[in-house]
């Protein structure tokens, strides 16, 4: 049986749902409707929808047959006139079966139809008031699954890297996955960063910005007004989104609310890389555009995960100064204004987000391994997600200000000197200053304690493209 593409659309006593099924028998069709599930078959098509809201028949339901398009449009009543009903668009959602959906237990609620009335009160302010972090448990050896260490969305996935062999370093930058524990990870994924910091390079970049200013001045898809009632009417899926969407998995997840607190997190470090990566290219992509998304997430190039919204705001701070062809503090900031306009534009916006980057990974090989990992169950897992949370989760994003000192990379004391000697006449006076900070800087590094571990770790990525390490030699040169 095939899946027909499907629109829905509404108003407030009526669904209509529009079918294109242009070899459809018509005289063997049928259309089934009870509660919330409306199905529909006519050889070769099968639909199944689970709906928002219960539909009913009464007599005023109307089909009609366009011989012409190929195209079947049914007009049901809704069960509760003048109820609207939420994530008509949201297509891997509606053709989730409910007996999938049914991941919590059903309890029956006795009582007055106010204490209920009280209750959805409390669960929407608990949304709005959501405290984004999570208690951070140390690490223990036997607590280790018989598969190794977990990794992927939710945790789910271990042993994948066996197979893949040497191209485990054009995927990640963590060296052992299958062996490496989370905290092991963290250590080695900032020690990497703090090896790959190049002082000249950001200098350079802070001395002579034009190029970056003119960037910071784009203004991508998701930079209209935020706030106002009609923002997911702006968003609207095309052709190509409604196809991908419809060829996800089936499937919702039985998750705690430590994991849930974890992939939110973990959402806006892959939204940064992203966001970067349109900003820079103008809202085009190349050939660079898998590589930089994967580079300044810390969940996809390191398989990390996070605690708390300050600790993900650290890591793409970090990790936009250490590794892009633009390393400026100012544009980093501006793209952490990006990843705020996405998340309380909706998940309708985050979701076209996820799946752009599920079609750029796609595309760039090895990487489409991390659709797998991650990207396609966002894709999914995103649908079904409370629009209250996420604002919940950009209001917290806005109200935390991660200062240079955060970044734990001595930008003030580099940026004082370089400032300091901008206008002197000679370029050795700049190098010799930033140079006496550096060694004074090496110094102190040289006195801190440091896991054998990483020691070892070339944080140079051996896996990157000519054209990704000539493009960046090149720019060094230029600047």
């Amino acid at each position: 049986m095939l899946t027909p593409d499907f629109q829905l659309k509404q108003d407030a006593e009526t669904l209509t749902i529009i079918i294109k099924a242009p070899h459809a028998r018509v005289t063997d069709t049928e259309i089934f409707i009870e509660g919330d599930e409306f199905r529909f078959h006519s050889k070769p098509y099968f639909l199944r929808l689970s709906l928002p809201g219960n539909i009913v028949e009464n007599g005023r339901e109307k089909a009609h047959y366009d011989s012409d398009k190929g195209v079947f449009t049914i007009e049901v009543p809704k069960e509760t006139a003048g109820k609207m009903f939420e994530g008509l668009d949201m297509i891997t959602s509606l053709l989730t079966p409910k007996t999938q959906k049914s991941n919590k237990p059903i309890i029956e609620v006795i009582g007055n139809g106010d204490k209920e009335e009280d209750k959805s009160q409390v669960d929407e302010e608990k949304e709005e008031d959501f405290d984004w972090y999570l208690e951070q448990k140390p690490y223990k050896e036997n607590e280790l699954s018989l598969d190794g260490p977990k990794y992927g969305f939710a945790n789910q996935k271990s042993g994948v890297f066996k197979r893949l062999q040497d191209e485990v370093y054009d995927i990640v930058d963590l060296p052992d996955p299958e062996n490496c524990s989370p905290t092991d990870r963290r250590t080695m994924r900032e020690h990497a960063e703090t090896e790959k910091f190049d002082l000249d390079h950001y200098i350079a970049d802070l001395l002579d910005d034009e190029s970056i200013q003119q960037i910071m001045k784009y203004e991508p898809p998701w930079c209209f007004e935020v706030g106002k009632k009609d923002t997911a009417k702006k968003i609207e899926f095309t052709d190509e989104e409604q196809q991908k969407m419809k060829s996800l998995p089936k499937k919702e997840y039985l998750l705690d609310d430590a994991m849930v607190t974890t992939l939110y997190l973990g959402l806006i470090d892959i939204l940064f890389g992203y966001a970067y990566n349109v900003r820079i290219n103008e809202g085009e992509e190349n050939v660079e555009s898998g590589w930089t998304i994967c580079k300044l997430s810390a969940t996809l190039s390191w398989l990390d995960t996070f605690t708390s919204v300050e600790e993900v705001l650290r890591s793409c701070m970090r990790r936009s100064l250490c590794f892009p062809l633009y390393r400026h503090w100012q544009l980093s900031t501006t793209v952490l204004k990006d990843v705020y306009c996405i998340l309380t534009s909706g998940k309708k916006q985050i979701l076209r987000c996820l799946l752009d980057i599920h079609t750029i990974l796609n595309g760039s090989y090895p990487r489409y391994i991390l659709n797998d990992l991650y990207i396609t169950d966002y894709c999914v897992w995103i649908q079904n997600v409370s629009d209250k949370r996420l604002r919940s989760l950009a209001s917290t994003l806005e109200k935390i200000q991660i200062s240079k000192e955060d970044s734990g990379l001595d930008l003030v004391a580099f940026e004082t000197c370089a400032l300091d000697t901008k206008n002197d006449d000679t370029e050795e006076t700049l190098v010799s200053s930033l140079t006496a900070v550096s060694i004074k800087r090496a110094d102190n590094d040289s006195d801190d304690d440091t896991d054998d571990s990483t020691e070892s770790y070339d944080s140079e990525d051996e896996g990157e493209s000519d054209t990704e390490g000539t493009a960046q030699s090149e720019s060094s040169m230029n600047k």
